[in-house]
Formats: C-alpha cells, structure tokens, sequence
C-alpha cells in the first residue's frame, strides 16, 4: 500500500533514513512536498508533480527491476511499481515454470506494455504489447511525461516529421519513454531534437523551428560531403 502524503505531514522518526522529498524537525521527518512515501535504504517523497500516474489503457515502456514469482515487478516512471503476470507473458508460452522467469524476461529489460488495471490501492497490472521487447540497436529517451503531447503534435504531425527527416523508428509511451532505432548518426539527432523541443515546449512557432533546425542540418550536412 502507497502512502500519500502533503507537506508537513509526519512520515517517521527515523532521522538517519531522511532523503529527497522531506525534512527533518524535533527529531521526526516529515514530508515537503505532495506526493507518495517511498521506502526502501532511504525514506523519499516522490513528487506528483514530477511523476507520472498510470490509467487503464496506456502503452507504457517499462523496466523490469524484480522477479518474484508469478509476478515481474516492473518500473514504469512512476511513484507506483506494476506487476505483469506470467499468464499475460505473451502467446506461445504454454507455461513459465518457478525459477525460469528470467530465462523470458530478465533484470534490466525493457518492455512494451499496456496498463490492463489500476485500482483504488494503486496495484497497477500490465499485460505485453505483441511487439513487446526492446532489442539492442536502440537508444531509450526519457522526457516527463506532460510534454509527451507536444512531441508527438497535433494529429501526430510532429512525430511523423521527425521520423521522416531523421530517418529513424520512433516510439513514444505515455510514460515519457521514447525508443528510437536508426543509425548512430540519424538516433542522435532524434535525441537532440526531441530535447529541443522539450525545452521549449512553451514556446508559439516551435514545429517551424524544428522544421528548419533539421533542413538546416541536413543542407549542411551536404555541404560537408561535397567534395
């Protein structure tokens, strides 16, 4: 169970355990911000506002961070850990035994899921998207979530300009995980685009920028390789 907490509230009198997230007065922690009691070596509170709070459909990018059977525990960029159940693994496994979990899904990979339920205690289940494994030859991006709906643009426009002028697959979850796949060369400079575009997210005339930030180094890219 997630404990929600506001600012002030007490959280524990273990001093020596206060992290990010909360203060100490009179010997006690209390918390400093709203938002969710996380702990583990340290006692955090993980701010709403920074995080994001999974709904029943999402497509979500998520690490796998424990195995415990018949659960994978999952980090999907959220104050709140998911589980995926072996029996929503993945069609063609007929069974996954005790103790050959890992052998499907280890620490450390990462996924394509969707969020099946959330209930009221915040226990959030997945199941696997078909094409759920992401393999090597990538790089993953994380970006807040609230800016997910400015990458991807109006009706999708700019994520299909980008795709088309970096020449790269590009896949963005709602979680503010982003897996791009292409060259070295074309996989950088998705990167620095959707970093761009991130921080300046605020801004009015921002797909025009991009437009002539990536034709501009395109045309001297070229120039570079005339001989």
């Amino acid at each position: 169970m997630y404990k929600v907490v506001v600012p002030g509230d007490f959280i524990s009198e273990e001093v020596n355990r206060a992290g990010e997230g909360t203060y100490v007065e009179d010997g006690k922690v209390y918390a400093m911000s709203y938002g969710i009691v996380e702990e583990r070596e340290e006692i955090k509170v993980v701010a709403f506002s920074r995080k994001y709070v999974p709904t029943n459909g999402d497509v979500v990018i998520g690490r796998i961070i424990e195995i415990s059977f018949p659960y994978w525990i999952v980090d999907i960029a959220s104050p709140y850990e998911a589980r995926l159940h072996i029996s929503n693994f993945a069609a063609g496994v007929e069974k996954v035994e005790f103790g050959s979990m890992s052998r499907y899904l280890d620490l450390d990979d990462f996924i394509v899921a969707k969020v099946m339920t959330v209930d009221v205690m915040m226990r959030i289940e997945l199941t696997l998207m078909e094409e759920f494994k992401m393999r090597g030859g990538g790089k993953l991006v994380e970006i807040p979530h609230t800016k997910v709906p400015r990458v991807i643009g109006r009706s999708g426009s700019m994520i299909k300009m980008l795709k088309e002028k970096c020449n790269c697959f590009i896949f963005i979850a709602k979680n503010g995980r982003i897996w791009i796949k292409g060259s070295e060369a074309d996989v950088n400079l998705a990167s620095e685009v959707i970093l761009k575009i991130v921080n300046e997210a605020h801004t009015s005339g921002l797909t025009d920028r991009v437009v002539n930030f990536l034709d501009s180094f395109r045309r001297d890219k070229g120039k570079g390789g005339e001989k």
